[in-house]
């Protein structure tokens, strides 16, 4: 089928746009720290059934030591601090705005992949940073009383959500490092690698989560939400929207289109996510959260034209 790997790429940011939507609405009805749990136990065992229908063994096989250790880091720091500060951002400050400084990830991705991998910044690349932060910028700073210029949003909201944006791409090139560590056989085809090395990232989640919950709350959160029939169904969209079909559909979109296309079609959660938080949390709309959003997205067109 002509263009099937653009379809697959329009359909993940339509996934990653409920994925955002219905996080808002968990982290505030459960909290951060518990949605976050569930959704890592909820993750584990999807993954669980996944391999054993596959390969019959409901952990995953070919792993090495070196692979585990990435993949865990990776997880540590792409899912317990990057998650952490994505649903708190959420709260603060909404889905929308949390998605718009997402597309910071890849930038964040690019540099650390430039640090730790010795991979080349292009000149597109650097164009590609500054015309995404243009497109950020536009969208959450306004004409203040006193100043100039001033955050339309509060200041903490905003840490939070560049704090995610950083950890995400942080992570990805963890996972990367990890997942060079893999050698697909009979038993651990290619394609199931990236389930089995989110395996591993999903432990440290519930673990680092779990801890998080424990040493903040004590597990009486847990246990309430383990009755609240509307939040555990939230925590279970959340996750099948995102970590089970987002990610499994990503890698699909690529093995059909290039990954460029794929890449910058699945970055258009901002645009894609602007009429549903408008008629879910009533955000308002502006000309000038649409233009933002539009050049956030170019910019991260770019960054994938000049890799």
């Amino acid at each position: 089928m002509q263009y099937l790997g653009e379809f697959i790429s329009i359909g993940v940011a339509f996934s990653w746009t409920a994925t955002a939507l219905l996080s808002e609405f968990g982290s505030k009805r459960l909290g951060n720290l518990t949605l976050n749990v569930l959704r890592m136990a909820l993750a584990l065992l999807f993954s669980v059934v996944l391999f054993g229908v596959v390969t019959g063994n409901i952990l995953p096989p070919g792993a090495s030591a070196e692979a585990c250790g990435w993949m865990l880091l990776s997880g540590l720091v792409g899912y317990v601090i990057g998650d952490f500060c994505l649903f708190q951002c959420y709260i603060i400050i909404g889905s929308r705005y949390g998605q718009l400084f997402m597309t910071l990830a890849p930038l964040s991705a690019a540099l650390m992949a430039w640090v730790m991998l010795g991979q080349q910044m292009t000149l597109m690349s650097i164009l590609a940073m500054l015309v995404t932060l243009f497109g950020i910028s536009i969208s959450v700073l306004g004409r203040g009383e006193h100043h100039k210029v001033s955050l339309k949003l509060p200041l903490n909201g905003i840490l939070f959500a560049i704090g995610a944006a950083v950890c995400q791409g942080v992570g990805l090139v963890l996972s990367k490092i990890g997942m060079d560590y893999y050698e697909p056989s009979a038993s651990m085809p290619e394609w199931l690698v990236p389930f089995s090395a989110n395996f591993y990232r999903c432990v440290a989640g519930i673990i680092g989560f779990t801890f998080l919950l424990y040493y903040r709350d004590g597990m009486a959160p847990l246990r309430e939400a383990m009755h609240d029939k509307k939040g555990l169904s939230v925590a279970t969209a959340t996750t099948i929207f995102g970590p089970f079909v987002g990610v499994g559909f990503s890698l699909m979109a690529v093995q059909y289109t290039a990954a460029g296309i794929a890449s910058t079609l699945m970055a258009m959660t901002p645009i894609i996510i602007i009429l549903p938080a408008y008629w879910l949390f009533h955000e308002k709309i502006t000309w000038k959260a649409i233009l933002g959003a539009l050049i956030s997205v170019i910019g991260v067109s770019l960054f994938f034209l000049g890799t």
